[in-house]
């Protein structure tokens, strides 16, 4: 059973269809990239998977629940997370803050625990479920400064970082939420050579280090083709071509509508 089902996925804006009849599926752990023109409705069919926009046919089936036209926490909690085109940062606050306050997702402590013991010293909460779930919190967001190579930027205002840092802690702050599907939306835009090659290294360590299934879109063809194990091709909105690196870049109507064939 594969983990996301897009079947006969539909999206039109009146007039307008965005995403017309398309469908695929994607396995357990696997890093799928979607690729195509711009404007071929790579982007829109994230927002429909997120709940950012309804669905006008057709159904998403995430881990055999239908998640289609469910509102957007809801499908966070159910284990889809993602990072955007442009960046979506908390632009004033640290590297570390940014990190904590999406871990808080994962907080099992209750609003009213938080208000009484939040503001406390710590020798008088220090055995409450509040103090030990915030050290585990804060634990976890070093773990992941530590992993995304943030560790020396703890206390950077987001803001101030280099662009190619600012996609990492994108990156980090998506994984904060435990997600079993992450959805990258050009995670190498802007980003020089050597920065893109160390994102594909890094995209293959965290699916392998969190057990995580990859859906992306990436317009960098080196990076897709050296990343991705199954790759769906859109144009105009609907499906072009589906299957592996080398049989997406074989496939001459994607050469033709895409990768700059004759």
């Amino acid at each position: 059973m594969a983990l996301l089902e897009v079947n006969n996925l539909t999206k039109a804006f009146g007039g307008l269809t965005a995403v017309n009849d398309v469908s695929f599926s994607i396995e357990k752990n696997e890093i799928t990239g979607l690729i195509g023109p711009n404007g071929a409705g790579k982007t829109t069919i994230f927002n429909l998977i997120t709940g950012v926009y309804k669905v006008t046919s057709g159904n998403i089936i995430f881990n055999e629940i239908n998640i289609e036209n469910k509102d957007t926490y809801k499908i966070a909690q159910y284990g889809i997370t993602r990072t955007f085109q442009n960046i979506r940062l908390f632009k004033k606050l640290t590297v570390f803050e940014n990190i904590l306050t999406a871990c808080h997702n994962n907080a099992a402590y209750s609003l009213g625990e938080s208000i009484l013991f939040g503001g406390l010293p710590v020798f008088l909460n220090k055995k409450t479920r509040f103090y030990k779930e915030e050290k585990m919190l804060k634990h976890q967001a070093e773990e992941l400064m530590e992993i995304m190579g943030l560790s020396d930027r703890r206390n950077f205002i987001a803001n101030n970082l280099p662009y190619g840092l600012q996609r990492r802690l994108e990156i980090a702050r998506a994984l904060a939420s435990n997600p079993k599907l992450l959805l990258l939306d050009e995670p190498a835009a802007g980003m020089n050579p050597d920065e893109t090659e160390k994102l594909m290294e890094l995209i293959m360590e965290i699916r392998d280090r969190f057990d995580l299934t990859v859906l992306l879109i990436e317009h960098h063809m080196d990076l897709v083709m050296g990343v991705c194990d199954n790759i769906v091709v859109l144009n105009f909105g609907c499906k072009l071509a589906e299957g592996s690196p080398f049989e997406v870049q074989n496939n001459p109507l994607v050469k033709e509508a895409y990768l700059g064939g004759e």
